[in-house]
């Protein structure tokens, strides 16, 4: 049978997950501290020369030499995902691990000010229950907010936190709920449930093409999708999960919460691959958009 024939001009190497996470906090204006795991192969030690290219700290970054580093390899053409190959171990850390990330975080947490946590869940297997636990009530005990951005694993686990940002499809498959995109109705009730039962501080729901959802459990904002080209998605799930953790731990409601992320995710989809947000060009959009920028603060990006 024929099959599809890829002819390779160019490779190019990029950080992504937590570590694309991190970029785009650093892109942004803040000191981001990153914990995870990687192999004992190339690719990790790859992944930790990169993060030194970015002037990013690599001290929380630990070897486990039982996996694979997570690789996810794009295939693009004419600015287009052709196919993804991903090499990667999501089996659950061991116990020494845990405890090796755990007392990494502690010891940060001692030693600066830490504005907020973030743990952002690829279902690899780095944030375990326990894990998250630990180190969560590590943040409650010093009055830090925390960030969740899920997924379908151990989506229940994640409760006591101070922003829960799942997707759409993470939400419904997290809940076990089938329900329409469109349906902000049943959305808003099973997000108020939802957050109820967890104890989350404020849940903010991504709707792709149809927007935002968010609540602090009193209140409640549906926002539109800002319509723009999109090129690629990839990382786009990672700068809203970076811009809505600083403007949590700025103070700001959670509208505009919602709109500076939706914005930010909006951006980085027009640009091909995984890539941070541009600061400056975050900024020009909220100004451009007069309803809403009086609102705001700009001093503190």
């Amino acid at each position: 049978a024929p099959v599809p024939v890829v002819s390779v001009l160019t490779r190019e190497n990029r950080l992504g997950g937590a570590a694309n996470v991190s970029l785009n906090i650093k892109a942004l204006g803040a000191t981001p501290w990153l914990f995870s795991i990687v192999g004992d192969d190339d690719k990790g030690r790859k992944l930790k020369k990169l993060l030194v290219k970015e002037n990013l700290c690599g001290d929380g970054i630990f070897t486990d030499p039982a996996r694979l580093t997570t690789v996810k390899s794009r295939i693009i053409s004419k600015g287009q995902h052709v196919a993804r190959v991903d090499e990667e171990c999501t089996d659950e850390i061991n116990s020494d691990l845990e405890n090796t990330i755990v007392e990494a975080v502690q010891k940060i947490i001692g030693e600066k000010k830490i504005d907020v946590i973030v743990f952002v869940d690829y279902d690899k297997g780095v944030i375990t229950p326990t894990l998250f636990d630990r180190v969560n009530e590590m943040a409650i005990s010093k009055g830090i907010p925390t960030a969740v951005d899920p997924k379908k694993r151990n989506f229940r686990y994640y409760k006591n936190v101070s922003l829960f940002k799942p997707n759409f499809k993470e939400f419904t498959d997290g809940i076990g709920v089938s329900v329409e995109k469109n349906d902000f109705d049943k959305i808003r009730q099973l997000a108020g449930l939802y957050q109820q039962k967890q104890n989350l501080e404020i849940i903010f729901i991504t709707l792709s093409e149809s927007g935002v959802f968010i609540s602090n459990g009193i209140q409640y904002q549906f926002l539109p999708a800002n319509i723009r080209y999109v090129a690629d998605v990839s990382g786009a799930g990672d700068s809203v999960i970076s811009v809505a953790s600083l403007a949590l731990a700025s103070g700001l409601n959670p509208e505009i919460v919602a709109w500076m992320s939706n914005l930010a995710g909006g951006l980085v989809c027009e640009k091909t691959g995984v890539a941070p947000v541009n600061k400056e060009q975050l900024i020009n959009e909220m100004l451009s958009q007069k309803t809403v920028h009086s609102l705001l603060n700009f001093s503190g990006l």
